[in-house]
């Protein structure tokens, strides 16, 4: 590789990290390097001022990236912090749920936000699907713990319909099914 300032080859590859625009890569030979090294053109007191607004900018993104470690997915549960620390997600919905802080790092990444490949065949379905049957789930889960079995059953039944492609997305409702004959007692036998 060739110094930056001149034709001989480079010896000295320095990379200052105090760019806010990003990480500056000289490759210097020997004679430009110990010029660089030696003289410190910048005046103390911007020098100081530099510094300072580096810290406002890092103090600034230290706080959104704090908001950003608080957002849990709600259907596996993991927390950008967590993903951000291992490195993996979850599960497809954490896609939607943290898309705003991961479209930065699918660009620098691929270079792209869109998924342009195969498929795989066994797909269960879109992450919006996947998270309406975990809140279905935790639903019948919360139904059965206060014994509210009539409700569980029709969550059960609605979970049944979507997982087997006989209910779409748009079909299903929040609100309760209605509770079938065979549940309601009869006022006669009282």
């Amino acid at each position: 590789m060739k110094c930056n300032r001149c034709e001989k080859p480079a010896t000295f590859h320095i990379t200052e990290l105090t760019e806010p625009e990003g990480p500056k890569v000289l490759h210097l030979c020997e004679e430009h390097a110990r010029e660089f090294l030696a003289t410190d053109s910048v005046s103390p007191s911007s020098a100081i001022s530099s510094v300072l607004a580096k810290q406002l900018k890092m103090e600034k993104v230290a706080e959104e990236i704090e908001a950003a470690d608080k957002k849990t997915c709600p259907v596996c549960g993991i927390t950008f912090a967590e993903f951000r620390k291992g490195g993996r997600l979850g599960c497809a919905y954490d896609y939607v749920a943290f898309e705003d802080d991961l479209e930065p790092l699918l660009v620098n990444i691929h270079n792209a936000l869109g998924h342009s490949g195969k498929v795989p065949k066994n797909l269960r379905g879109s992450p919006e699907r996947q998270r309406q049957l975990a809140q279905l789930r935790e639903q019948m889960k919360v139904a059965v713990k206060k014994e509210e079995y009539e409700k569980a059953s029709g969550l059960r039944d609605q979970i049944a319909a979507i997982e087997a492609g006989h209910l779409s997305e748009e079909e299903t409702t929040d609100e309760e099914s209605p509770p079938s004959d065979s549940f309601q007692s009869n006022p006669h036998d009282e």
